[in-house]
């Protein structure tokens, strides 16, 4: 399988399963788009573009975090790579009903990941395609 080398400044990043999803993606409606990276052994998300409704958190529950923008925000957490093209053990929060979920990823095809966030158990809960921007 070929994977995808990302450059960010003058970080390259190594040619390793785990590292490929580093890079921006759009979700399935385009309205949005996120960039992932690595932060040691964890993988992080951010909002880089569009996001799909409101610029400013609104829904989020904690009142001093209703303006701040989402264009920028963090909301991919402490990834970590299990192996065979799953990421897991890490959280996701959806600024459009502003709680946060469990979430695992999983690299279907090498521009396609879905993102499953979950209450509890991972049966319960919503997938979303997103595709690679290249």
């Amino acid at each position: 399988m070929l994977y995808f080398l990302p450059i960010y400044g003058n970080q390259v990043l190594a040619q390793t399963p785990s590292n490929a999803i580093v890079g921006e993606w759009v979700n399935e409606k385009g309205d949005a788009k996120f960039k992932i990276y690595r932060k040691g052994d964890s993988f992080y998300g951010d909002i880089t573009w569009g996001t799909g409704g409101p610029t400013k958190d609104v829904n989020n529950p904690d009142p001093a975090k209703k303006e701040r923008d989402l264009v920028g925000l963090t909301i991919l957490n402490d990834f970590k790579y299990e192996g065979k093209n799953l990421w897991s053990s890490g959280t996701i929060y959806d600024p459009k009903d502003g709680k946060t979920y469990s979430c695992k990823m999983t690299l279907k095809k090498p521009n396609q990941l879905e993102v499953r966030g979950y209450l509890g158990v991972s049966l319960f809960g919503r997938s979303e395609i997103w595709t690679r921007v290249n």
